[in-house]
């Protein structure tokens, strides 16, 4: 078994490019191998099998220390630094009003699946431990919401015991790619699926138009200098949000005790509420301008070390032992799903709207500009947009859906 941190860190480094350079590939094989594996969850899925057959120490290692520490709140800041209020808008109401269906069916579809299950299984309801049901839920509920990051957050957070984590992530990789799967498929059915509810569609080409002008606007090959504002900016930022972490946890465990069960107690709460809040609010300063030389594709960098180490994390057979789990998290997602898909019958939203808006919530801007892309190449940048919206909104709802887990599942 490997215990060295700079062995392991250069495994998952490798793991990486390997999947993005064959994600690339114009080879055959490649191409109809992704077309059917999404390369997010080769990201979970390779690391895991690191851990799985015993080849590193996971739960010994400092890496996912480091990166929910640190690189955690800088891609939050860098991911939230290119929201763009007025673009959002200019998206349209339905398109704001599909994703924030999404995030409603999630938050409330948690607590439901949970209340549906402990009917059929009353050991669903297990109590307030570290390996509560209900604590591994917030972890989804996070990566559902917003990202890696946001599940991250809610595992710090809600105190999540290793082995409910673990059963939990392999619930939300199966079943968030399933989900993906049957998007991509409306996505090739788009124009059938608008004639029959009757949606305007004249929308996404005016957007797409937009977005192709945006793109050459802003675009530009980044400097030096530029990648080290990018750095001072996602590390300067975490950095202060550290230091009023390490001044307000403790102040509201001295003070106001009582209120531990809404994690105003946590130090890691605090830490991605004020590196969210400060990088949304960078996103009125010129430091927004770094974006146009990448600095979402750097927090992205980010995100996908702590999701490879998220990935050592997981045990692949953790769900033999608990069927039930996959069952909650398809009955969970059915209930976003079926919100989703009444919604846009009643507004008589795009396809394209309630695909993205979806995928935003459920995969972040990691999978979201894939099924934009399915749609048209040029609008995979409005998954990104709406995805940057989900990480800004993720800690939040995901947090709120918590405390109604806590509810349901602690009583």
């Amino acid at each position: 078994m490997i215990t060295n941190d700079a062995i392991i860190l250069g495994m998952l480094a490798a793991i990486l490019g390997f999947v993005f350079y064959t994600a690339s590939s114009e080879q055959r094989f490649w191409k109809r191998f992704y077309r059917f594996v999404p390369a997010l969850l080769l990201c979970y899925f390779l690391p895991s099998l690191l851990t799985t057959f015993h080849i590193i120490d996971a739960h010994n290692s400092n890496l996912y220390f480091v990166a929910s520490r640190y690189l955690l709140p800088a891609s939050l800041v860098l991911l939230t630094l290119s929201i763009d209020l007025k673009g959002i808008v200019n998206l349209g109401p339905k398109a704001l009003i599909m994703f924030l269906t999404g995030t409603a069916g999630i938050v409330i579809g948690g607590p439901i699946a949970l209340l549906i299950m402990s009917a059929i299984d009353p050991g669903m309801l297990n109590g307030n431990g570290p390996d509560a049901i209900w604590r591994g839920m917030t972890t989804v509920a996070g990566s559902w919401i917003g990202g890696g990051a946001n599940q991250a957050a809610m595992k710090e957070i809600f105190n999540v015991g290793g082995n409910v984590f673990s059963a939990m992530v392999a619930v939300d990789v199966i079943v968030a790619n399933l989900w993906m799967a049957v998007l991509l498929i409306m996505a090739g059915n788009a124009k059938k699926l608008d004639a029959q509810r009757g949606a305007d569609t004249s929308a996404i080409d005016t957007l797409r138009d937009r977005v192709e002008s945006m793109q050459r606007k802003h675009s530009r090959i980044p400097t030096l200098q530029d990648l080290m504002l990018i750095a001072a900016v996602g590390f300067g930022i975490t950095a202060i949000a550290h230091a009023f972490a390490d001044i307000l946890a403790p102040w509201f465990q001295n003070n106001a005790p009582e209120l531990a069960r809404f994690s105003l107690t946590s130090p890691f709460f605090w830490l991605i509420v004020i590196a969210t809040t400060l990088g949304i609010a960078a996103a009125f300063t010129p430091a927004k301008k770094l974006e146009g030389a990448g600095a979402a594709k750097v927090g992205s960098v980010f995100i996908y070390f702590l999701v490879a180490t998220i990935g050592t994390h997981m045990d692949i057979t953790a769900l033999k032992n608990s069927p039930e789990l996959f069952v909650l998290g398809l009955i969970w997602m059915a209930i976003h799903a079926g919100l989703m898909l009444l919604v846009a019958k009643l507004i008589k939203a795009p396809t394209f709207f309630m695909a993205v808006g979806s995928q935003a919530n459920v995969g972040g801007a990691a999978s979201a500009p894939v099924v934009a892309a399915a749609f048209h190449p040029s609008l995979a940048p409005v998954g990104v947009l709406l995805a940057v919206v989900g990480y800004a909104l993720g800690t939040y709802a995901a947090w709120f859906c918590g405390q109604l887990l806590r509810i349901v599942g602690a009583g």
